[in-house]
């Protein structure tokens, strides 16, 4: 299942998208409209920003931005960055792999099989989309 963090995640980020001039938003605001603690967003936020996503300014007029167009952030960066490994197994994962201790052969394991088949198409439809599709209706 998807975490709470990544799934906040992805709201902000989609939030800050939708602003027309990239101003910076208090986080109060992106946790009122998005429904988020406050305390829970900080930290996501703060895990965003030092990940290259979002500029911070301090002060009044303060709060969040893009620091990137919403057409150049790949869902698949910002999945691996909030929730780690797209792989629900390490055998089958391209950047965190390990062998699975319970597992004689990998090339004839059904599990090992069907889970490189859902990391292909997870890994295919979070590539194939960025901020900008997810945030904007078409």
């Amino acid at each position: 299942m998807l975490s709470k963090k990544t799934k906040y995640g992805i709201k902000a980020l989609s939030f800050l998208a939708r602003q027309e001039d990239q101003t910076p938003v208090q986080i109060a605001e992106i946790a009122k409209a998005e429904h988020i603690s406050i305390k829970f967003l900080e930290s996501i936020l703060l895990l965003l920003r030092h990940s290259g996503f979002l500029g911070a300014k301090k002060g009044k007029g303060g709060g969040y931005y893009l620091i990137k167009d919403p057409k150049e952030i790949n869902m698949a960066h910002v999945y691996r960055i909030l929730e780690g490994p797209i792989a629900l197994l390490p055998c089958v994962s391209h950047n965190f792999y390990e062998k699975c201790d319970d597992c004689a052969d990998e090339v004839n394991c059904s599990v090992h099989k069907l889970m490189t088949e859902v990391r292909d198409n997870t890994l295919m439809i979070l590539e194939n989309n960025t901020l900008a599709d997810i945030s904007f209706k078409q």
